[in-house]
């Protein structure tokens, strides 16, 4: 397997490939614990950026070279035995994936495209972004407690702390450098999904999504706030799995 992926033991080949995008300073492995709700609708591959995992030794990328590499790995992977792809990410995961899906566009790819809880790219970076970008140690813990990612006891154990946070602070600077540029609306299918409770991403930050696509993106509001499926994977891959199936169906006509 291409280096930019890792996948479940023992996961076989599903018809349709979901490529997935981590949040900023999130695993790619979480991906993974969702491949047994997936069953036969699809295979997981995670996407391991430069810098993270079994690629610890490689230098970050900055976005731009984030997107392109990962571009590059799928279409490799995609055109080596041409199975349907789909793309996914969560909360910087997204805006990455959503750049992804600009570069293969061109291409056909990919089949669907699915943001969780992202605001549209036309107003990232946010500002509150930008601020926690700039914090170290125990204040850009404290501040990244607002998404719900960091529990209490982590935000106070400077162990933890130093353990954990270099890598989260790491993607908040890879997402600072993004730069939105306008460009034609994509004939690929897209859907939101979005934590009712999320204090990071209400409506007003998602409606600008639909300049993005030819059609309107579908959207779900679903229990929880920014990292909602924590608590409940099957929040959305459930819905990952609905958008496989009907493409299926769909073909199968």
């Amino acid at each position: 397997m291409n280096d930019w992926f890792i996948t479940k033991a023992g996961a076989g080949s599903g018809p349709v490939r979901i490529f997935c995008f981590p949040h900023a300073g999130g695993s790619p492995r979480v991906f993974l614990d969702w491949q047994a709700a997936l069953a036969e609708d699809a295979e997981i591959l995670a996407v391991c950026r430069p810098g993270r995992e079994h690629r610890a030794a490689e230098p970050a990328p900055t976005i731009e070279e984030y997107v392109a590499g990962a571009a590059a790995a799928i279409i490799a992977v995609t055109e080596a035995d041409n199975r349907p792809c789909y793309l996914f990410g969560h909360s910087l995961g997204a805006l990455v994936a959503f750049e992804v899906c600009r570069s293969l566009a061109a291409r056909g790819l990919p089949h669907h495209f699915v943001a969780s809880g992202c605001s549209a790219p036309c107003l990232l970076p946010s500002q509150r972004v930008r601020d926690i970008a700039g914090l170290a140690g125990q204040e850009f813990a404290e501040a990244i407690g607002f998404f719900g990612g960091l529990s209490p006891e982590v935000i106070a154990d400077a162990e933890m702390r130093e353990l954990l946070l270099p890598g989260v602070i790491a993607d908040f600077r890879l997402a600072v450098g993004y730069r939105y540029l306008a460009a034609e609306p994509l004939a690929v299918p897209a859907t939101l999904v979005t934590g009712k409770d999320d204090p990071h991403v209400r409506s007003a930050h998602t409606k600008p999504w639909a300049r993005e696509f030819l059609s309107p993106p579908q959207q779900h509001w679903v229990p929880g706030g920014h990292f909602y499926f924590d608590r409940d994977p099957a929040l959305i891959t459930g819905i990952l799995a609905g958008i496989v199936r009907a493409d299926q169906h769909v073909e199968l006509i």
